[in-house]
């Protein structure tokens, strides 16, 4: 493969790729493909200012979301399918991924949010080098399922100010059936810590109440799954307390590969959704954010055509 000189290094650690906690080692420099489904070229479906994030990530103008295809984690259900599977996207350069950033910047994005990055991460870190020596300034948001390695999520020190990683599961019988990950609960606890050690407690824009630092971790409310939702509640106010914060989400969209999976072929009820949210009152999380109204909809799904790219 012929990469550019801005790639060979940052490819390096692709040979055998233990990037995720899959570890698959995959020589992903010679055109093999990880469990993620990428080889070592960079490949994103779309760039482009996002409003349906957290108030304090989206604003009023957006978040700079830059969505990359491929994944490590692979859920069954996942709204963002096509390119989790890498079926949608173009091959950008290392210096194109640095101009992208800077271009949402100028659009007036709030931040710059990498969504599923992990398979990426050392050209990611490379390109916001390269941007932030031209001039970016916004904060840097990891968007992540959660299912990550810790010595990959130290490539990131210094260059990324926000973690907004998931946190699906405690029970492996679930992780394995839905996201083939039985350790989903003790990596993406690992990853956690990791990510806390980097930022420490949340800080806001003093003004326009932007977060410039700290975690937001997400916790999708699955169909029939309220038992496990309690319990990843009570491990992450248990762990990290007013630390961080809850995002607890209702959009779960059961899409048309469901069918496989009848139990999660379903939207989640209001009575389900409310018993979640009690839950999270009686502990004593006060922290988070929820979602309200019907927010079970294909508009949290974008169109990955390949804008901004």
């Amino acid at each position: 493969m012929n990469f550019s000189s801005s790639n060979q290094e940052s490819s390096s650690s692709m040979t055998h790729c233990t990037l995720c906690p899959r570890r698959c080692g995959a020589d992903r420099t010679e055109g093999q493909t990880g469990y993620c489904g990428q080889t070592a070229r960079l490949k994103a479906a779309r760039a482009s200012l996002h409003l349906w994030e957290e108030p304090c990530i989206s604003g009023q103008t957006g978040s700079g979301t830059v969505f990359f295809s491929g994944c490590s984690l692979q859920c069954v259900y996942c709204q963002n399918r096509a390119i989790a599977l890498g079926q949608a996207g173009r091959e950008i350069t290392v210096e194109r991924l640095a101009d992208i950033f800077l271009e949402l910047q100028a659009k007036g994005a709030n931040n710059i949010n990498l969504v599923t990055a992990a398979h990426f991460v050392p050209q990611v870190c490379e390109a916001l080098r390269i941007s932030k020596g031209k001039g970016l300034r916004v904060p840097i948001v990891y968007n992540s399922g959660g299912y990550e390695s810790v010595p990959t999520l130290r490539l990131l020190e210094g260059l990324v100010d926000i973690y907004l990683p998931d946190f699906k599961y405690v029970s492996s019988d679930l992780s394995l059936r839905y996201s083939h990950a039985a350790d989903y609960f003790d990596r993406a606890s690992e990853a956690l810590a990791e990510m806390y050690r980097q930022t420490g407690d949340p800080v806001f824009h003093p003004e326009t109440g932007m977060m410039r630092r700290g975690i937001i971790v997400r916790h999708l409310v699955l169909p029939g799954c309220t038992g496990d939702s309690k319990r990843v509640l009570r491990y992450l106010h248990n762990t990290y307390g007013d630390h961080i914060y809850i995002s607890i989400m209702s959009q779960y969209t059961p899409l048309p590969q469901m069918a496989d999976y009848p139990e999660l072929n379903r939207k989640v009820t209001e009575e389900e959704y409310g018993r979640v949210l009690r839950f999270a009152q009686e502990i004593g999380i006060e922290k988070g954010f929820l979602q309200e109204g019907e927010a079970a909809s294909e508009s949290f799904i974008p169109a990955f055509d390949g804008e901004g790219l």
